[in-house]
């Protein structure tokens, strides 16, 4: 449909979930029952749900009837076979192990390749060091876990909200390189290469920065990991921002994206749209010895290596979606969304980073420079919007990040922000203006808002479980 202005959601919508109103007075009850959390919110006390994207939009019609296919074999089933398929034809890769979720690759995949580092190149287990564009939270949790310090190494501006850049999820190549000479190659077990870089406010990542990085990679003879939850709409962006990708389609940009990693780990809940399941898959024979390590990991920790936790129907439902989640029009549209509610709070005065592609990011810093960082301004600020318009967010800053496991002390961390994560083809466009609208009531009492301290502190991924209180 050309030379139209503004352009409706490419979908009808056939089933609706009826949501809850409630009171100011309700959620502030609500939010201290939740210790200040909104991780610890029951949903039904949630009006609009904003934590994340992953796992809570909705499926295609395609998608849905692909789940009565679905072989329930405990081994080999055609629907495990359907999935390789999918995998093989999209990103080239020859091994596929299905998962649960991401977890449930990151578990599998992360202990194997740091004992392949130790087997192979005689470091010292209590020296290494994992790298990332930015590694998200699970990632680090799962690396951490396993006695390894995650580094993410950034270009310059990806968190300056106030200068805009085409791929602000890339790698600093330089210090990537650097940073590799400076713990030793023989420490470094695995490159995570996060895309689009969720941490650094849905972010992507160029070809150019990938291939880049990829070469870096091999001449110190360590292993990519794609962290691909939204591989499609990372391919949409270089589509629409590097030059010499213009003409391609999302499927070939996709294919050609995957050369410059060795692995995958997918959580599928995001660009692939299904609300459960996960994939870990290795692009050739090179990685057969990990692939067969990973495949006996996944029967403890996951399932049989041919359903990895997942139900026959729900590998034949991730096989559609892996497709239809690269729609033209589908990611035009949601893209599109995220860019509509970012230029709405700009323009009442709420900055935030540049548009992504899966949430607006608020710069909670700015807004909130009389709460330090130790005091968490972008949770505090989220209990705030829950608290005047039943809107739930999450806290993407040093919150999240943690403390550094030896010394114990909060990381420091390069921006407060809070994510608006928009789940797919929930919400519409009346929505994203009643989001707006509470921001600008929110905005009014801003000066009033107070730092956070906590009553209960878990040592790893604290901010899904953490409790709080007003200072």
């Amino acid at each position: 449909m050309d030379n139209f202005k503004h352009l409706p959601e490419p979908f009808r919508i056939r089933v609706i979930e009826p949501v809850k109103r409630t009171t100011i007075e309700y959620r502030e009850e609500a939010l201290k029952r939740a210790g200040m959390n909104p991780f610890l919110l029951d949903s039904e006390d949630v009006f609009i749900d904003l934590l994340t994207d992953s796992g809570t939009g909705a499926v295609t019609q395609d998608m849905q009837a692909a789940m009565l296919r679905g072989d329930e074999a405990y081994s080999g089933s055609r629907s495990y076979h359907a999935l390789c398929k999918a995998v093989k034809e999209i990103f080239g890769y020859e091994y596929t192990i299905p998962t649960h979720q991401g977890r449930g690759a990151e578990q599998v995949y992360i202990p194997v390749l740091i004992e392949k580092c130790l087997r192979e190149k005689g470091g010292d287990r209590s020296k290494m060091v994992a790298i990332s564009n930015y590694f998200f939270d699970t990632t680090q949790g799962h690396t951490q876990i396993n006695q390894c310090v995650a580094r993410n190494v950034y270009t310059p501006n990806a968190f300056n909200t106030k200068v805009y850049e085409d791929f602000k999820g890339n790698f600093d190549l330089e210090k990537l390189e650097q940073s590799i000479q400076e713990i030793g190659p023989q420490h470094v077990p695995y490159i995570v290469l996060t895309i689009t870089c969720n941490s650094a406010g849905g972010q992507p990542v160029s070809i150019a920065n990938m291939k880049a990085a990829y070469e870096i990679a091999k001449k110190y003879d360590i292993p990519v990991v794609m962290d691909s939850a939204r591989f499609a709409e990372n391919a949409y962006f270089i589509q629409q921002r590097e030059k010499e990708y213009a003409d391609w389609t999302i499927e070939q940009i996709t294919y050609e994206s995957y050369k410059y990693a060795d692995m995958l780990a997918m959580s599928a809940k995001k660009d692939a749209m299904v609300p459960m399941g996960g994939l870990l898959c290795f692009k050739d024979e090179k990685w057969l010895e990990e692939y067969n390590a990973c495949r006996t990991l996944c029967v403890v920790q996951e399932g049989f290596p041919t359903y990895g936790g997942l139900e026959g129907g729900a590998m034949e439902r991730l096989a559609v979606g892996l497709r239809d989640g690269m729609r033209q029009d589908w990611l035009e549209y949601r893209i599109a969304q995220v860019r509509y509610l970012v230029e709405g709070l700009e323009a009442i005065g709420i900055y935030c980073q540049q548009p992504g592609g899966h949430a607006a990011f608020v710069d909670a810093g700015r807004l909130l420079p009389h709460i330090p960082a130790e005091q968490f301004p972008a949770q505090a600020l989220s209990c705030e919007l829950y608290r005047v318009a039943g809107i739930r967010a999450v806290e993407i800053g040093s919150f999240l990040l943690g403390r550094d496991p030896k010394t114990g002390k909060q990381l420091p961390c390069p921006a407060e922000l809070l994510r608006l994560t928009i789940p797919r083809a929930t919400y519409t466009q009346t929505h994203m203006d009643f989001i707006i609208e509470a921001f600008g009531r929110v905005k009014e009492n801003v000066a009033k808002i107070r730092g956070l301290d906590f009553t209960y502190e878990p040592k790893v991924l604290r901010h899904f479980t953490a409790r709080l209180k007003e200072i």
